[in-house]
């Protein structure tokens, strides 16, 4: 195997073999099956980050706004109620599998007035130690590959119920860790650029104890440049995204509130037009793919119509995510959800679980995934994120007056 193709191999591994392994359990013995997942350069991009969304189904696009709204939908932060906060997240990802893949997650936003604010974060996703082989399967060495993105957005109440917010990101990823000597190709750590465009809805009604509100909010994250480990001989997709959802909130009175929200996501890169067929008698069958080579652009409009499949395939490529959240006195939560895609497009099925406390100046939030199927790599993935709210360390400083 080249180093390039090993490359390659490692990324979509560490993050989609989930995919592998679900499809090979669920396979009907006898039925034909179409196995045709969109794959993409920088997949870490697309795993949500923080708890209280990943307990969720990974929901977010239209939920009350927070400190990792970053990831979700930047604009939800023209609507946040404070002036300062910020986030840490941890995620010990794919522990089925290896010990040492991580993420890490870290973002804060500061409100300008009452219709601007700025936000940055950063996300760092290291894949623990690898050994690679050549094209002669000679040990080339052990790298550690990692990879991060660094944004930063700006969000602003368009009027009392709608807001717009555009983020500008820069993503590196070191798969070779400087190792190229030998192979015949000098691979280097690949750069890219992207921006995300969003918007948000709210309407609130109601009085105290009584307040209801129904928001929606789409996000279209990671449009930009191509990225490429080869000094640009090979080029490969970001994965560029289209999320919308919407969110129903309402207090049952004083102290108990619940809200329940549904997102769509679509990648809006090419669908491969190279498909494996698996026949009635075991054979594979693979055709050319003739869209890796399309500009960005074009890709994005296409993406909604080159599926060899037709209609019924673009909407395959859509995952469903599904979330629930119930607040006891805004102290105490309690969340769940749901994940859903396509057995041939990837066939990630899972439930997510969660609980959050919030305390005078913080708040930890805790997250668990539940796969549908047995022995899922996604299986006792954790997630862990403490959020500070600057305003009220600020508060619990003033002097009480009488």
């Amino acid at each position: 195997m080249s180093l390039n193709l090993k490359f390659k191999v490692i990324t979509l591994f560490v993050l989609f073999s989930i995919s592998q392994i679900a499809l090979g359990q669920t396979l009907p013995t006898g039925q034909e099956v179409r196995y045709n997942p969109i794959s993409t350069a920088v997949p870490f991009l697309t795993i949500t980050p923080d708890s209280r969304h990943g307990a969720m189904g990974d929901v977010g696009v239209a939920t009350s706004p927070d400190a990792n709204s970053q990831y979700l939908n930047p604009s939800k932060y023209a609507f946040t109620e404070g002036k300062f906060g910020f986030s840490l997240s941890y995620t010990p990802w794919l522990r089925q599998l290896v010990n040492d893949i991580n993420l890490a997650y870290m973002a804060g936003y500061y409100r300008l007035n009452n219709n601007e604010v700025i936000a940055s974060s950063l996300r760092y996703f290291s894949m623990g130690d690898i050994t690679l082989t050549g094209q002669d399967q000679q040990n080339i060495g052990t790298v550690s590959p990692s990879e991060f993105a660094f944004d930063f957005s700006y969000s602003r109440k368009l009027s009392d119920r709608f807001s717009g917010g555009v983020a500008l990101r820069y993503i590196r990823s070191d798969l070779s860790g400087g190792i190229g000597t030998g192979t015949g190709v000098d691979y280097t750590a690949g750069n890219a650029f992207a921006t995300d465009v969003s918007f948000y809805y709210i309407n609130k009604w109601g009085g105290t104890g009584t307040s209801k509100s129904l928001a929606a909010g789409i996000n279209f994250s990671n449009i930009g440049s191509k990225i490429s480990y080869d000094q640009g001989s090979n080029k490969e997709f970001l994965p560029a995204n289209m999320r919308l959802g919407t969110t129903f909130a309402s207090d049952i009175d004083d102290f108990n509130s619940f809200s329940i929200s549904m997102d769509f996501n679509k990648l809006l890169v090419p669908t491969p037009s190279s498909t494996a067929t698996y026949g009635t008698d075991g054979s594979v069958v693979y055709t050319p793919d003739n869209n890796s080579n399309k500009s960005v652009i074009s890709s994005i409009f296409g993406s909604f119509s080159d599926a060899p499949g037709g209609f019924k395939e673009e909407l395959q490529e859509f995952t469903i995510s599904t979330g629930a959240e119930y607040w006891y006195n805004k102290q105490f939560a309690l969340r769940a959800g749901y994940f859903n895609e396509a057995q041939n497009k990837g066939n990630r099925k899972f439930f997510t679980a969660g609980v959050g406390v919030k305390m005078n100046i913080a708040a930890i939030d805790f997250s668990y995934v539940i796969p549908v199927q047995r022995n899922n790599p996604l299986a006792n993935t954790i997630r862990f994120t403490l959020l500070f709210d600057v305003d009220s360390f600020t508060k619990k400083k003033e002097p009480i007056t009488q």
